[in-house]
């Protein structure tokens, strides 16, 4: 059998997978044809695993065991505000496991959140394969711009558990940008604007033929299509407690049906001014279900999400000032993501950057469009590929270390090409310290705990000596997937130590490699219907 390579778009919401097929590129459809493939699992008390669309059906029956919006805990420790923020929303259960990690507790154990990705990508690996025909040897898998270290190296480890060979994970506006520009030969500088379910991203890229460059990249990690859902969910609220006296949302039972609301209410209200209907509820405990009758005008929700979308321009000049450009040297905008479907999105990115941003490239397909590119590009000889793209990607945030006084240090800068390799040096802070503990961080804050921390690296067995007398050289490696490692060294005595840093909420080496057996479970499940037809990508 010959072998396959994917590019996969593993959103928050929405998943979508594609690959190089005789030179075009083609969107893998499920078994139904469907193109878009749900971000969601159920692990049924039965034992069963459903996934995508079957999945999805069962949020109201197993709302406790089905898992969506996984992507918004991915590479999360517990106490993070992220972490906590997105426990309250969600009608499944997580608690805090070993090594501050997010678990998600299940009909039979507790699962961490790569491993529950881990099964969505075993599933979407399993049914390409069907698909095509073809076994799958690796994929590309795309991530957002503004993820960091340990949310990047989550989503290889997700990877790994579906038994993929994650050949490099690619910022998704840069994979947005390679499907609209490849072979196209345009010398044009783009901004990708990229607001999906769960995340907002903002890049700007120089093309130049095949050589995309990104010249800046920033955004939002907890700003998406779920905080618009929030939003309707409350205006939702607002009617059912006017007629029937209490708050919906505090009750558990409840708050998957008004998920499912909200996410039909906002599509409507993106091509209707006005959602109007009813829906009914069953109250546990309750004989008699309850209906209540809604009405949502498309400008009361837009003045509801205008904090939201404001969030996104904001992030957006934060890119340009951090680029040294304005808008009126953005060439175009491409919109990604399908949160761009709102019409207030459109129209206030189209007059903050003062042209009409492109929509006419599907947002949700085309990010998957550019990893398969990508894809092809990495395998080399088994695709056949007219254009070899050259991806020149930068660090989206600073990344430094602890210092004396509670302030960080930087070691690289942020927008700063990949791959890089700085070193720094540093001594010793008190008299006969044989030991330094180097706390790693992200972000452009002076202060350590107003940037993300990333993890630490120990180095021991230093000599002793006087304060400052002892040198230590801190080198940070990143790679072209964004993944850091940190090595530290004595130089006097060449004592070092070199790791990727011990990330607090992370798994380990070992708990990646036991979990790699749930794909193999996977494959007795898929049906042996025949494929739809593949359809080609935008």
């Amino acid at each position: 059998m010959d072998m396959a390579v994917l590019g996969i778009d593993l959103g928050t919401t929405n998943s979508v997978v594609a690959s190089v097929r005789g030179g075009d590129v083609v969107i893998v459809p499920d078994r139904q044809g469907h193109r878009l493939h749900p971000s969601v699992v159920t692990l049924a008390p039965d034992g069963s695993r459903l996934y995508s669309h079957d999945a999805a059906a069962r949020r109201l029956l197993e709302p406790l065991y089905t898992i969506y919006s996984a992507k918004r805990l991915m590479g999360q420790p517990w106490q993070s505000e992220e972490a906590q923020r997105t426990r309250k929303r969600v009608a499944y259960e997580v608690q805090q496991g070993n090594n501050d990690q997010i678990m998600v507790v299940g009909p039979d154990r507790s699962y961490t959140v790569p491993e529950i990705s881990g099964l969505l990508l075993a599933h979407l690996r399993q049914s390409a394969q069907v698909h095509l025909g073809e076994d799958v040897a690796g994929a590309v898998i795309t991530v957002p711009a503004n993820f960091n270290n340990a949310q990047r190296q989550a989503t290889m480890d997700a990877g790994r558990i579906a038994g993929l060979d994650v050949l490099r994970v690619i910022n998704e506006p840069t994979a947005a940008a390679l499907a609209y520009g490849l072979g196209r030969g345009i010398s044009q500088r783009i901004a990708v604007f990229d607001f999906g379910g769960g995340t907002f991203d903002v890049t700007l890229l120089q093309v130049e033929g095949e050589v995309f460059e990104v010249i800046a990249s920033g955004g939002d990690s907890f700003l998406g299509g779920d905080d618009v859902d929030e939003a309707v969910m409350a205006l939702i609220a607002r009617q059912f407690q006017e007629q029937h006296g209490y708050e919906p949302r505090d009750r558990h039972e409840l708050r998957g049906q008004l998920v499912l609301a909200a996410e039909r209410i906002k599509r409507h209200l993106s091509s209707n001014e006005v959602a109007e209907g009813g829906m009914t509820v069953t109250l546990e405990g309750s004989e008699e279900p309850l209906t209540v009758n809604f009405k949502i005008e498309r400008a009361v929700l837009e003045a509801a999400v205008e904090p939201l979308i404001a969030r996104t321009i904001a992030a957006c000049d934060d890119v340009l000032a951090a680029a040294k450009l304005s808008t009126s040297q953005i060439d175009d905008v491409i919109m990604v993501g399908g949160s761009t479907r709102i019409p207030a999105v459109r129209k206030l990115v189209e007059k903050h950057f003062g042209r009409a941003p492109r929509t006419d490239i599907n947002p949700d397909e085309v990010v998957a469009v550019g990893a398969a590119v990508q894809a092809a590009s990495l395998a080399g000889g088994g695709t056949t590929l007219s254009h070899r793209p050259i991806l020149l990607d930068v660090t989206p945030r600073a990344l430094g270390i602890a210092v004396a006084g509670g302030y960080a240090e930087p070691i690289v800068e942020r927008n700063v090409p990949v791959p890089v390799e700085q070193t720094r040096v540093f001594s010793t802070s008190t008299d006969n310290q044989t030991k330094v503990i180097i706390q790693v961080c992200q972000g452009e804050s002076r202060r350590f705990t107003e940037n993300a921390p990333l993890g630490e690296l120990t180095l021991a067995g230093l000599r002793a000596g006087t304060r400052g007398e002892v040198k230590i050289e801190v080198t940070f490696k990143v790679d072209t997937n964004g993944i850091l490692r940190v090595r530290a060294r004595d130089p006097e005595t060449d004592l070092a130590t070199e790791a990727a840093v011990s990330v607090r909420g992370a798994m380990s080496e070992g708990e990646v490699a036991a979990a790699a057996h749930l794909q193999d479970e996977l494959g007795a499940t898929l049906s042996s219907a025949p494929p739809a037809p593949a359809e080609k990508g935008a």
